[in-house]
């Protein structure tokens, strides 16, 4: 049914589409970006501290910060993970589970909590991306070949293209290889799977342009 000036509801929504997409572009927002999302794993005090310290954790958390300015002038939506044990190392509201000193936080930001290697596994973060609309995945964090790796697979798997922040993930390393191999690692890995259709590019912090269409295209979630 038309309203009293003679626009149907689809003309309502097109005019109001049209509103909102003019006050983006007013803003300097590409609305390609309000389809992403920033995932920070694991970027928490007791992994960027003392002894289990991670590779350059510092100079990653200030690209990380950078990574996530860029995220929110864009409009992207913004979310840290943090992960939590049931006792001792990172358990729920100790001072190693809280994020990281220097990490920059801002209201509009989200949290997650997690258990497990994969951010998806037990928790609410797939429903939160959903409710956003969000189509494509920017990651970074920690560590590399745990919750990084993990992650990063998980969400190829739910059809989502990811850009990893080569730069911006980290990893103490283990006794064979150094942390900045495993990084190459897995930057070089992640990047040839091509089997679950979405693909995985690597892009420096300063090459990074949320909404500059920069994921590769495939899975259910290609196309922005």
């Amino acid at each position: 049914m038309a309203d009293g000036l003679g626009f149907g509801h689809a003309g309502m929504e097109a005019r109001a589409a049209r509103t909102i997409l003019r006050t983006m572009l007013h803003l300097g927002q590409n609305p390609e970006s309000m389809n992403t999302a920033l995932l920070v794993i694991d970027v928490q005090q007791g992994l960027c501290e003392g002894e289990h310290d991670a590779y350059e954790s510092q100079q990653v958390i200030g690209r990380i910060n950078r990574v996530s300015d860029k995220a929110r002038a864009a409009g992207a939506l913004v979310v840290f993970i943090q992960h939590e044990s049931n006792a001792g190392y990172l358990e729920f509201g100790t001072v190693a589970w809280q994020l990281a000193r220097g990490l920059r936080v801002e209201p509009t930001d989200l949290r997650i909590r997690k258990t497990t290697p994969d951010s998806f596994h037990r928790t609410e973060l797939e429903q939160v991306l959903q409710d956003h609309g969000v189509t494509d995945l920017v990651i970074c964090g920690m560590h590399t070949e745990f919750c990084v790796d993990t992650t990063t697979r998980r969400a190829l798997a739910l059809g989502f293209p990811v850009v990893l922040v080569e730069d911006a993930h980290t990893t103490e390393g283990n006794r064979h290889l150094s942390p900045i191999q495993v990084i190459r690692h897995h930057n070089e890995t992640l990047t040839n799977i091509s089997s679950f259709g979405p693909r995985v590019r690597a892009i420096s912090t300063e090459d990074l342009r949320i909404g500059a269409r920069q994921f590769p295209s495939g899975g259910k979630h290609a196309g922005t």
